[in-house]
């Protein structure tokens, strides 16, 4: 069981260390069109419509699939001043109840989104914007970046389960 668990563990973070890379090269992109926006306007005159609709997408796409990334390293607010004040075994029960507390609220973020995901593909949904694009897109970031991070954060409950259990063996 402790070997399909160590598979899975590091499966999702795998999956979402590549989710994270890829949401930098996102913002290199979403840096790119908007520098591309600003020097048509400026020197071509061109109008444009459609650079900043994409850029912000761009960005919900970079910051929905890179907070597993984030999760890994637990780069998410925390308070680290009281892991210096408490006990570890009274961190551990902290980190514990943060954890079920921040996964009941991604589990249930994911959800929405996707039904946010699935209203905006079967109603055919789009920006009311001159470039008009379909917003499905967006959600299905949405959703699956909260589904990853979901993902993240039971692996991570199951690793600090499972390291406490080898340490009360031991």
């Amino acid at each position: 069981m402790r070997e399909i668990w160590g598979l899975f563990s590091r499966g999702i973070t795998a999956v979402n260390t590549v989710a994270g890379y890829l949401s930098g090269f996102a913002i290199v992109a979403c840096t790119g069109i908007l520098v591309f926006e600003v020097a048509v306007r400026y020197w071509l005159a061109w109008a444009t419509d459609w650079e900043i609709e994409l850029s912000i997408m761009l960005l919900i796409v970079a910051t929905f699939m890179s907070a597993a990334f984030t999760q890994i390293s637990r780069g998410h607010v925390g308070i680290e001043v009281l892991d210096s004040l408490m006990s570890e075994r009274a961190n551990r029960w902290r980190y514990l109840v943060g954890d079920i507390l921040s996964l009941a609220f991604c589990t249930f973020i994911a959800w929405k989104s996707w039904a946010f995901f699935h209203e905006a593909w079967a109603d055919g949904k789009m920006s009311n914007t001159a470039w008009g694009p379909k917003l499905w897109p967006a959600y299905f970031f949405m959703a699956l970046g909260m589904t990853l991070l979901s993902l993240q954060m039971i692996a991570q409950i199951g690793d600090q389960h499972l390291h406490q259990h080898r340490e009360d063996e031991e």
